[in-house]
């Protein structure tokens, strides 16, 4: 293997990653899922991880405000042949991936951290470390 293999895989992933979370934010974004909870709630795709083999895709989904997250993950993964069916017609692979949608929980956890950055005891801290 030469030394340029693995920098390039990991480009070719978050390349093929990017495609993928382009195709279902538009489907989403035109409606083209015939699902009433789907077209009830605007949904946005923050990221897919793809598998090495590009044979697994996670994506990371989140409604707007947050509102009924287990009701739209429920519809997502209810209609997640029609998404793979789509996702392979645009997206040119060998191997059509299996996508799997999990809740993107990255925003909370930014909030938490802000909360905790925030917090009496760290600003004590802080002002304590600047002295």
């Amino acid at each position: 293997m030469r030394p340029t293999d693995a920098p390039d895989r990991s480009v070719r992933l978050l390349r093929v990653g990017e495609q993928v979370r382009h195709v279902l934010s538009e489907l989403l974004q035109r409606g083209e899922v015939h699902d009433d909870t789907l077209a009830r709630h605007l949904v946005s795709v923050t990221e897919v991880r793809m598998s090495p083999d590009l044979r697994h895709a996670t994506v990371f989904v989140k409604p707007l405000l947050g509102e009924d997250e287990e009701a739209v993950l429920k519809a997502l993964r209810t209609n997640t042949a029609f998404f793979q069916r789509e996702v392979a017609a645009r997206v040119r692979t060998k191997y059509a991936a299996k996508l799997k949608f999990l809740p993107d929980e990255s925003f909370e956890e930014g909030d938490r951290i802000d909360a905790i950055l925030r917090s009496p005891e760290v600003a004590r801290d802080l002002d304590e470390a600047a002295d």
